[in-house]
């Protein structure tokens, strides 16, 4: 029997972001899968914006290398409303997100 991949990854020294999503009925809340280089805060913030999520619940990150993980939600939901108005408009798929997170 083969283990499960690390999470932990190939560069240590960066931090490192996953998302609680809940897609709802018999599936619910699940940590969603990403490969490394999806990770980063640059391409989750993208990814947000995309709509790749179904309904973002919260945000974790960790650094391995440093030590330390955190409850990143509400640092997250800042910076997104910063981008928001800097586009002037909210996409939909964040709209649950961003009203629950407050400004």
């Amino acid at each position: 029997m083969t283990g499960s991949p690390s999470i932990v990854p190939v560069t240590p020294e960066r931090d490192t972001y996953f998302v609680l999503d809940d897609l709802g009925g018999r599936i619910g809340r699940l940590w969603r899968e990403a490969g490394e280089e999806d990770t980063d805060r640059a391409v989750l913030i993208r990814h947000l914006f995309e709509g790749q999520y179904a309904n973002p619940i919260r945000i974790v990150a960790f650094n391995t290398a440093q030590g330390w993980s955190r409850d990143v939600t509400e640092e997250i939901a800042r910076e997104l409303w910063k981008c928001c108005g800097d586009q002037g408009e909210v996409p939909r798929s964040l709209l649950a997100f961003l009203d629950h997170h407050g400004r």
